[in-house]
């Protein structure tokens, strides 16, 4: 698995890194927030092990951006730190989206513990995400059917979650194949009543 490793101490985030690569995963290195936002921008990475406290960007203020990206895939976050784990230090990593939390200085057997606990996260958010991707639809009539378990027809349902408005037309094998059938038959009809 890549790992983004965030520390801005070089001798702890080189202990993270051998830590990480022990565990046999990649390890991209941030010596800070801005940075680590910067290689997340670059190139995606399912987990991030960051300091809390750092210059130009806090392990928070990281993770808070990480979660305000709406439609990016889920980033197990475990934060290291120094501080206690009191009550307001851990409501507050809860609000910023944190997951995970490891004390300094680091255990290897807890972070071998957490990252397993992570892979095994990220794999059902995979799952569920494509699941959601899924549409149901009625393979007769092409309705579809929404989370209220209510079916509508596919252009109210594409329109209701993007805004994209439709024009119908008949494409030239439907043309072919139905519409000029039923021509036809309408014309022959028609003959059949004037004798």
């Amino acid at each position: 698995m890549k790992i983004l490793a965030v520390e801005d101490d070089a001798v702890a985030r080189a202990v993270l890194r051998k830590a990480l690569q022990k565990l046999g995963h990649d390890v991209i290195e941030a010596k800070n927030g801005q940075e680590a936002w910067q290689r997340l921008e670059a190139e995606p990475v399912r987990v991030v092990v960051s300091d809390w406290m750092m210059p130009q960007m806090s392990g928070l203020e990281l993770c808070t951006r990480l979660r305000a990206r709406p439609e990016a895939e889920y980033v197990y976050f475990i934060l290291i730190t120094a501080n206690s784990a009191d009550s307001a230090n851990r409501i507050a990593a809860a609000d910023a989206g944190v997951d995970d939390f490891l004390a300094k200085p680091m255990n290897f057997e807890e972070l071998w513990m957490r990252l397993r606990v992570a892979e095994r996260i990220l794999r059902y958010a995979t799952q569920v995400r494509q699941l959601e991707e899924l549409l149901p639809i009625c393979s007769y009539c092409k309705k579809i059917r929404d989370d209220q378990n209510y079916w509508q027809q596919m252009e109210g349902y594409i329109n209701e979650r993007t805004g994209s408005e439709f024009s119908h037309s008949v494409c030239p094998d439907c043309m072919t194949r139905v519409v000029q059938p039923e021509i036809d038959k309408m014309k022959a009809e028609r003959v059949l009543k004037k004798s």
